[in-house]
């Protein structure tokens, strides 16, 4: 069943996508590309995706710590899939192989880079010991965004995820998928889409919320500024929070004085959250 809560719709947020693909195109020269290419399928290394699997915002990846590796290399280390549009892992300073960690999956905002989703969290990763991973989008905003399908981002995260379970010992009561703008209303669409896999959700100033099924009941954070004029505040999270809390949903909401933007004390209150609350093993 299709649901979709929010901003997406109004006119302003398409205007908003337009500027931001003009300037993209026009600063940074590049041609977008899908890591998908025509076809059903597409092969990279050793993995193969059906694209048409991913439809409805399924991702297929779960943490496996029989896989763990004992060597590893800490800081931030590209997630080598993509040679034009790629992302990062980062591994906190006292990870340990033997010790399950808590994993946040952290994601741009329309016409942002990896590097702005690895940010968002960075400097509360080594005193949390929180394995981040930080993709980019294939186009200038997420799938569901620019092109109003679920598709060449879910493969992506798809594979991303797959790395860091294969490679890291991941506590699956604490993962987190993240974002600011664009990135904080793709968090909600995959993570409620997701609530099987994702334990929390963690969106600074989302717009929207579009799910095709749901699986799970995971956390969620959202904060918004009240003078937040990209992303109003009215059609955005104080249409969204009500809705989750009626569909049964935890959700801490914090409104803060402020524009479309991130204060440290917001974030660092999302990462307190995150960090004291487990939920319920069915």
């Amino acid at each position: 069943m299709h649901q979709e809560l929010g901003y997406k719709t109004n006119c302003n947020t398409f205007f908003r996508l337009f500027c931001v693909l003009l300037i993209s195109f026009s600063l940074v020269g590049i041609t977008v590309t899908c890591t998908i290419k025509e076809g059903t399928e597409k092969k990279r290394g050793d993995m193969i995706t059906n694209r048409s699997s991913y439809d409805t915002g399924r991702l297929k990846a779960r943490p496996n710590n029989a896989t763990a590796k004992n060597s590893f290399v800490a800081g931030v280390q590209p997630l080598a899939l993509d040679n034009r549009k790629d992302g990062f892992i980062y591994v906190p300073k006292n990870y340990k192989p033997s010790r399950p960690v808590a994993l946040a999956l952290m994601l741009h905002g329309a016409g942002g880079q990896a590097e702005h989703g690895l940010s968002l969290l960075r400097n509360y990763a080594d005193d949390n010991n929180i394995i981040l991973i930080a993709p980019a989008s294939r186009a200038a905003s997420w799938d569901i965004i620019s092109s109003n399908i679920f598709g060449p981002d879910v493969i992506f995260i798809d594979q991303a995820l797959t790395v860091a379970f294969e490679r890291y010992n991941v506590d699956p009561a604490h993962i987190a998928i993240g974002g600011f703008s664009d990135g904080a209303s793709y968090a909600l669409c995959l993570g409620l889409t997701n609530g099987d896999l994702f334990t929390h959700v963690i969106a600074f100033s989302p717009g929207f919320v579009h799910t095709i099924e749901k699986k799970g009941k995971p956390r969620v954070f959202i904060s918004h500024g009240n003078q937040d004029r990209v992303l109003p505040i009215d059609p955005c999270s104080r249409r969204i929070v009500p809705q989750l809390q009626r569909q049964g949903l935890q959700v801490n909401y914090l409104e803060f004085n402020g524009a479309h933007e991130i204060p440290g004390n917001i974030s660092s209150s999302g990462v307190e959250w995150f960090m004291r609350n487990i939920p319920e093993q069915p």
